[in-house]
């Protein structure tokens, strides 16, 4: 029998914490309801769920300061719920390691596709017995490995969300190739991502802080069109 996939509900609003978690349960997920900052750190570590639903505005310890606790212990899936719906806070939610961000009120269909999707990008695939297919790409100073979600930088390894690997990955597996912000969300995220085209801007913009440009290499900005892993 399948193991249920567990979902950390972290809302302060008790009806919609027990109508999220009414929608995921009727799709077969497991689910745990908490009402504030300190005990969604606490449950983390002890319930240790497969996605996170995240509010932002909380008693005590807020949304993002979760986030940010959390990402420095961990890559599972979090998606943030806010009813604010500016660019900034998109954007700040993002930068902190949010794999999605929906704005309330939501449809409960949308809820549960955009839980699905994201999952699915986590989902670790078991390697056939024979022989694994192991995808990685090399340059100098640079080992991406999809098959073990590692990247390697100047001999060191570099910590980041599968989100931001799979991007880097699809781009140098390609290089000098250029691909449109559209191509990498549905490529990197999936027809079914609701979200928009900020999003890939700002997951290179964190792959940059982490991957600076190289002599030979490097993540060049196209304007107007995207971006191109350049070899140089």
């Amino acid at each position: 029998m399948a193991v249920k996939q567990k979902i950390l509900i972290v809302d302060d609003d008790a009806n919609i914490a027990e109508l999220i978690s009414l929608y995921l349960l009727k799709e077969c997920y497991d689910t745990k309801i908490v009402e504030d900052g300190e005990s969604a750190l606490h449950e983390f570590k002890t319930y240790q769920p497969n996605l996170i639903l995240l509010d932002l505005m909380l008693p005590g310890i807020d949304g993002y300061q979760v986030c940010r606790e959390i990402r420095t212990q961990s890559n599972v899936p979090i998606i943030m719920l806010s009813a604010k719906g500016e660019v900034f806070d998109k954007v700040l939610g993002l930068e902190l390691g949010a794999d999605d961000y929906i704005i309330k009120p939501f449809d409960s269909k949308e809820l549960v596709a955009r839980v699905k999707a994201v999952l699915r990008r986590y989902q670790a695939v078991k390697p056939e017995k024979e022989e694994p297919d192991i995808k990685c790409v090399e340059y100098p100073d640079l080992v991406i490995n999809l098959t073990n979600y590692s990247v390697m930088y100047y001999g060191q390894i570099i910590d980041m969300p599968p989100k931001e690997l799979e991007l880097l990955y699809f781009l140098a597996s390609s290089p000098n190739q250029v691909f449109t912000r559209e191509q990498l969300l549905d490529n990197i995220w999936g027809y079914e991502y609701l979200g928009d085209t900020r999003t890939v801007d700002v997951h290179v913009k964190r792959l940059r802080e982490k991957i600076k440009d190289h002599e030979h290499w490097g993540i060049t900005t196209v304007w107007g069109i995207g971006y191109k892993f350049e070899r140089r």
